[in-house]
């Protein structure tokens, strides 16, 4: 799976417990999409700094890729055929996120993220595949997912790779809504949260899309003024720069209102 350095920094495992409706380009209606700069703020460092699941190294700082992304879909052991779901996924973030150069791949080998698509009963011989049997017994025991991320972490914090475990035998709801909290939290806000109420990374929240509160944090994450490990206190001494340039483009991009 990895090079015996890199698996070193595993770093941190997230799942969905429950999980969309397929990508559209507008948000839901009703959905909220006006936040103060400190609703903002509270949720990136909530789901940047951190681990729901921490396996090995620190995480109180933040962890991002700085290279280009490439996404291998894996859909040998999946029925039905979620592919192209997945790639739709890929798209649409790809498009709301404006610095992240992210795309799907059809080598294995230029992939640093990886979503493997299973039916439920592979599930956990897959997880037991990829992080061993302790490990996989350790997630099921203290999260019993449905969907599975995690990433790889060099000592700079960088991301060296992504790995995603989605069940393609249920609901399109359960699938996409797994699909994009996962492919998400791959990137780097790996820490669910339960005290942010708009945020796709919290449990008790399923939307099954990229909503206007999840694109502000990723777009915030992946400016080029928030480097791999930053610590709490620097990306706060840079967001009051940043956040305008964020909420500019989200709100292009979903056609919104200034």
């Amino acid at each position: 799976m990895t090079s015996r350095s890199a698996s070193r920094h595993l770093l941190a495992i997230c799942c969905a417990i429950a999980c969309a409706i397929p990508a559209s380009a507008q948000p839901r209606s009703g959905e909220r999409t006006n936040f103060t700069d400190a609703e903002i703020v509270d949720g990136f460092l909530a789901t940047t700094i951190g681990a729901e699941l921490q396996v090995a190294g620190r995480t109180d700082r933040i962890r991002k890729y700085d290279t280009p992304v490439r996404v291998y879909i894996d859909s040998s052991r999946g029925r039905p055929d979620r592919r192209r779901t997945t790639q739709r996924v890929v798209a649409d973030i790809a498009k709301r996120v404006r610095n992240i150069d992210l795309a799907v791949t059809t080598k294995r080998e230029e992939a640093n993220v990886v979503v493997t698509l299973v039916k439920a009963r592979e599930f956990y011989p897959t997880l037991t595949r990829f992080f061993g049997r302790d490990r996989a017994q350790q997630i099921r025991r203290d999260l019993d997912p449905q969907c599975l991320s995690g990433f790889r972490k060099g000592d700079d914090y960088r991301i060296l790779g992504s790995t995603v475990v989605l069940m393609t035998d249920v609901s399109d709801f359960v699938f996409a809504d797994c699909a994009y909290e996962e492919l998400l939290q791959a990137l780097g806000p790996i820490n669910d949260t339960d005290k942010v109420p708009w945020t796709m990374f919290n449990d008790d929240v399923q939307k099954g899309y990229f909503d206007v509160y999840d694109q502000l944090l990723l777009n915030v994450l992946y400016d080029p003024r928030i480097k791999p490990g930053m610590t709490a206190d620097e990306v706060q001494q840079v967001l009051p720069q940043i956040l305008p340039d964020v909420r500019a483009f989200v709100a292009e991009r979903n056609r919104l209102k200034p």
